[in-house]
C-alpha cells in the first residue's frame, strides 16, 4: 500500500467515524423527540440519520476497495437529554465539522490523485451542506418564534 493510499484510507476512516457519530446522535434525538411527541422534528432526525448511514456505507465500500479496514468506532458519543435548541446546536456543530473535514479530504484526495475518493467526499459534502442548512433554519425559527414554532413540530 502506497503512502498516498494509506493517507486516503485514513481520511475515509475519519469520515466514517464522523458519520457513525452522526448516526448515533441523530437516531438518539429521533427517539427522544418521538417520545416527546415532536414527530415532525423526529422525522427530520430519522431521515438525516438514514442519510448518514448511507454515507458511512459508501465510505466503508471505498476503504475496502483500497485494501483498508473500515472503522466501526464513532469519533464521539451521542449527547442525550438535550433541550431542542441545544440539540440543534449540537447538530450544527456536527455538520460544520463534516463540511470542514470533507472539504479538506477532497483536496487531499485530489493531491493523492485519487479522484474517485475525492468525488465521494464531494458528494457527501453536498448532503452535509443541505443538513447544515436545515438545522440552521430550524435554529433561526426557534430563535425568532420560540415555543410557538416548537408547537408546530408536534404530532405526525
Amino acid at each position: 500500500m502506497s503512502k498516498d493510499s494509506k493517507k486516503v484510507i485514513d481520511l475515509l476512516n475519519a469520515g466514517r467515524a464522523r458519520e457513525l457519530s452522526a448516526i448515533l446522535q441523530y437516531l438518539a434525538q429521533h427517539y427522544e423527540l418521538e417520545s416527546d411527541d415532536y414527530g415532525k422534528l423526529a422525522k427530520v432526525m430519522k431521515d438525516t440519520g438514514i442519510t448518514e448511514m448511507k454515507h458511512a456505507e459508501a465510505l466503508a465500500e471505498r476503504i475496502l476497495f483500497l485494501g483498508g479496514t473500515p472503522t466501526s468506532k464513532p469519533d464521539a458519543e451521542a449527547k442525550k437529554g438535550q433541550k431542542i435548541a441545544d440539540m440543534i446546536a449540537t447538530d450544527i456543530r456536527l455538520e460544520e465539522d463534516a463540511v470542514k473535514l470533507y472539504n479538506e479530504a477532497a483536496v487531499a484526495c485530489a493531491e493523492a490523485l485519487d479522484h474517485v475518493s475525492k468525488d465521494i467526499f464531494e458528494k457527501l459534502l453536498a448532503d452535509e451542506n443541505e443538513h447544515l442548512d436545515i438545522f440552521m433554519n430550524i435554529r433561526d425559527h426557534i430563535a425568532r418564534l420560540g415555543d410557538h414554532y416548537l408547537a408546530t413540530l408536534t404530532g405526525k
